[in-house]
């Protein structure tokens, strides 16, 4: 597979991962799909955003080894270099997170331009992310607060984690609501990168009506790989890893190293349309 080192320049590079509904498969997408890019020769740092650090327990960052991190390089309080960690993965990077982002909220409230605190950490002097990974991928909390609203402004796009279930277009809606939202005032650049069914079990009935329901609604933004329910997949955090790790050969493992090809070449793609006249 190429690398995106071929892509053009103009490929979306900064990523949230969201979804205002808990529970929809979003750490761990953002988990192991960071690990799969990784794998085929990406640099990825995965910003853990969610003050729970769900992100940051599944890539084994002990609770002890977690600040300075996300918190403190939101609000502007420490530079990248040292807030954040290399990974047990070649080539992934995480910033971690602490219990004390939950904070964040209240603390950004009174800040000058609080929603633009995250983009315009990762754009200061001496930090630029663009240059120093080919893809930044950010684990948002379950809701649509300021910290998420702040990953909403710093990224190019969104990849939406959506759960196969019967009330999954309900979540999806809200959220795609934000985005038009944030576009028209904050972020003219963000649009919806991509939906990934996660928790498809293809002997339920419902599942399927489910995943015809979410093609049928938004068409070719929904990735053509779907990952299954997969006990593996359940299994990996506790051990402080990746699924791809834990057993690489697993359904789920598979399911995301083909979501990692499918990624690349929607980004490959997105650069190519970006340059025609």
């Amino acid at each position: 597979m190429p690398s995106s080192s071929e892509s053009a320049p103009t490929a979306p590079q900064i990523f949230a991962i969201a979804n205002q509904k808990g529970g929809v498969g979003k750490t761990t997408t953002a988990i192991n799909l960071a690990t799969a890019l990784a794998a085929v020769g990406e640099k990825v740092l995965l910003i853990d955003l969610d003050p729970q650090g769900n992100a940051s327990t599944g890539l084994g960052i002990s609770r002890s080894e977690r600040s300075p991190g996300s918190y403190e390089f939101l609000l502007g309080l420490n530079p990248l270099d040292s807030s954040v960690r290399a990974t047990q993965i070649p080539g992934l990077d995480v910033m971690p997170a602490a219990g004390q982002l939950a904070g964040a909220e209240i603390e950004l409230i009174d800040l000058e331009r609080r929603e633009h605190r995250l983009a315009e950490s990762l754009a200061a002097p001496g930090n630029d992310a663009r240059h120093r990974w080919t893809i930044v991928l950010i684990d948002c909390p379950p809701s649509l607060g300021l910290v998420t609203l702040n990953a909403l402004v710093a990224v190019d796009a969104v990849l939406v984690p959506l759960q196969a279930e019967f009330l999954a277009l309900e979540g999806i809606g809200a959220l795609g609501n934000t985005i038009e939202r944030v576009k028209k005032r904050l972020n003219p650049k963000l649009h919806i990168f991509g939906v990934v069914l996660t928790m498809v079990d293809r002997r339920m009935t419902l599942s399927q009506q489910v995943v015809a329901d979410v093609r049928a609604h938004y068409g070719e933004l929904v990735f053509g790989t779907t990952i299954p329910r997969n006990v593996r997949i359940a299994e990996a955090p506790s051990h402080g890893m990746p699924v791809l790790i834990y057993d690489n050969a697993c359904a789920g493992s598979q399911a995301y190293i083909l979501l990692a090809s499918e990624f690349i070449r929607r980004r490959r793609l997105a650069a190519e349309q970006a340059i025609v006249p």
